[in-house]
């Protein structure tokens, strides 16, 4: 069942997806379409799921579950996942690969292999004050608080 995602308590279980290029509008306007119809129908165990989303700077998908009304389970989050690899299908994206870094450049947002990341970091391309995008956060209150943070204060940290 899709709710507002402000409506969701800030313990909300999240997945966050970045996608290795940037959506064009008319993508993400598809996106939103298809994802508010996936969450619509998304269950555990025949239970519908508490869900929101978000979509932001035409290159990350949120998704969001209330696990206090009902939890995720193994069949429902692979549900979910094989939504995003329809995604990457139909876009020519990659939205699973984790060994990627996004970050900011400025208004630009830069999206590099995690190796390129690190030679940056080497080049002093990138500082500890650049803002990365952090998508090991596991809830909406670690997401609001933690998801857009200096490169030190995320887990980032470690290349500096």
């Amino acid at each position: 069942m899709f709710v507002p995602f402000e409506n969701l308590p800030e313990e909300s279980k999240i997945w966050i997806y970045q996608s290795n290029r940037k959506f064009s509008d008319a993508e993400f306007s598809e996106i939103e379409i298809a994802l508010q119809s996936f969450l619509e129908g998304w269950a555990a165990h025949g239970t519908s799921l508490e869900s929101s989303y978000q979509l932001k700077y035409n290159r990350f998908i949120i998704i969001a579950v209330n696990q206090d009304v009902q939890a995720a389970t193994g069949c429902s989050i692979d549900s979910s996942v094989e939504f995003i690899q329809s995604l990457e299908q139909k876009y020519a994206v990659d939205l699973l690969d984790k060994m990627n870094v996004t970050f900011k450049l400025g208004e630009h947002i830069a999206h590099k292999p995690l190796i390129d990341f690190k030679k940056m970091v080497k080049d002093k391309a990138v500082t500890e004050n650049t803002i990365v995008f952090n998508n090991l956060v596991n809830n909406i209150e670690e997401y609001n608080e933690s998801w857009e943070v200096p490169a030190i204060d995320s887990w980032h940290s470690r290349f500096f």
